[in-house]
């Protein structure tokens, strides 16, 4: 069983789960190819760190000097790594 705000494993887990607050960097996109090409356009790419800001009715992110939200099936797609906490967002 999943707990909302909990990754079902210790290393990769959907954008949706992360805790508010977390830095984490992109392992893969598994949205359609053009959703992901056009994820990768706004910067939400791989390897690319992201901060966590709200995880309501819809996600928001910091990634890259900007705030993007985006849907909860949309953040169900990406798939990220926690970083550590003094690990900043670019």
């Amino acid at each position: 069983m999943i707990l909302e705000g909990q990754c079902a494993g210790p290393l990769v887990c959907p954008l949706s789960r992360i805790k508010t607050g977390t830095v984490v960097c992109i392992r893969q996109l598994s949205a359609s190819p053009e959703v992901s090409a056009r994820l990768r356009e706004m910067g939400l790419c791989e390897d690319q760190k992201v901060r966590l800001v709200s995880r309501h009715s819809t996600v928001i992110c910091q990634v890259c000097n900007a705030r993007l939200g985006i849907s909860r099936r949309l953040a169900d797609s990406i798939l990220v790594e926690t970083l550590p906490a003094h690990v900043e967002a670019a």
